[in-house]
């Protein structure tokens, strides 16, 4: 059986409001839960005009009270901008409150541009460079194995419970993967920002994986799906995707191209380069040509599990995707 799991940006579609956005995350999560998804991860993105969760911790709550055996998680918090130790107390509500049922994934990009990073952290945003030791802060927080000489060390960390969110690593390099195997963590490649060796990263994160947070390695593979009744409907949903691409080329911070923009736009030979070198980043089809892609791919990957990202140019038509994926691949049986 294939586990698949969710990823949701919350994105503002042209024509629809931040509001809008929101609440339909709400209805997907809902939907994910009834569909019998694994688990639903939040991106957190800040000065976007197209993506509209800068906090997935505070979404995550709101989740979590319509929802009933889903798996929440943050996909996942820029932990650069922020102490270890309140990230901790603040999953460790969530854990709280949906006991055995979140996650805690965290990743070192800026989730924006610099500026905007520099206004997130008051002007001290560190660019990762402590970023390994952060996450190690993390790993000893949660698991109770702070160094004697660390500045936490014998500090109350609240609320007092018996549980703890799963830890995760995200990373579309390299450096995620060896971090999360020298820490013992599980990792999440995103195979939706980089689709060229993700595999290769994969096999080094199980080769040189070291029991540590977790006993053995656990590994997700995150893809950018859209799945469509038709092909035609499959074609017009990924002439919004090329839109949406071209626009993130030449740097112009845009909501998402409906599918009605997309099908309109005309491109010159630099924007159509730009549309194919982005293609292997995203898998989008019918029922049978996406099934089959998604199975070669974990199976490229040795992934225990995929986290599917869907960006339509229509919420209706992300409803949808998600619905013929539950349908072909029966998650929740």
């Amino acid at each position: 059986m294939t586990l698949l799991s969710v990823l949701d940006q919350t994105p503002v579609i042209d024509g629809h409001s931040a509001a809008d956005a929101i609440a339909a995350t709400i209805e997907l999560a809902q939907l994910a839960d009834d569909l019998g998804y694994t688990r639903y991860w939040c991106a957190e993105h800040h000065g976007l005009r197209g993506v509209s969760n800068p906090c997935p911790e505070v979404m995550l709550a709101r989740i979590g009270s319509v929802t009933k055996r889903i798996r929440l998680g943050s996909g996942g918090i820029m932990l650069p901008y922020y102490s270890p130790f309140k990230i901790a107390e603040q999953f460790l509500m969530l854990e709280a409150l949906f006991p055995n049922r979140i996650d805690l994934g965290v990743g070192r990009a800026p989730g924006g541009d610099m500026r905007t990073a520099q206004a997130v952290a008051a002007g001290t945003y560190n660019r990762g460079d402590i970023f390994p030791q952060q996450v190690a802060d993390l790993v000893g927080l949660m698991s109770g194995t702070l160094p004697s000489d660390h500045l936490a060390y014998g500090v109350l960390l609240q609320p007092q419970i018996d549980t703890r969110p799963q830890l995760w690593m995200l990373g579309s390099s390299d450096f995620g993967g060896m971090l999360a195997a020298q820490l013992g963590i599980r990792f999440s490649f995103a195979h939706f920002i980089n689709a060229h060796f993700g595999h290769t990263v994969a096999q080094a994160y199980r080769e040189r994986f070291q029991t540590g947070h977790e006993a053995k390695p656990y590994l997700a593979a995150a893809v950018f799906v859209i799945c469509a009744d038709s092909e035609q409907e499959a074609a017009d949903l990924e002439k919004a995707v090329d839109l949406r691409r071209v626009q993130m080329a030449y740097g112009l911070n845009a909501p998402i191209p409906s599918i009605a923009q997309g099908v309109a736009q005309e491109y010159g030979a630099r924007e159509q380069l730009i549309i194919d070198r982005e293609k292997p980043r995203s898998i989008i089809g019918t029922p049978q040509s996406v099934t089959e892609r998604l199975h070669a791919l974990q199976e490229q990957f040795n992934a225990d599990e995929l986290i599917v990202l869907t960006v339509a140019g229509s919420y209706q038509a992300r409803l949808r995707s998600y619905e013929l994926l539950a349908d072909a691949f029966k998650p929740g049986c």
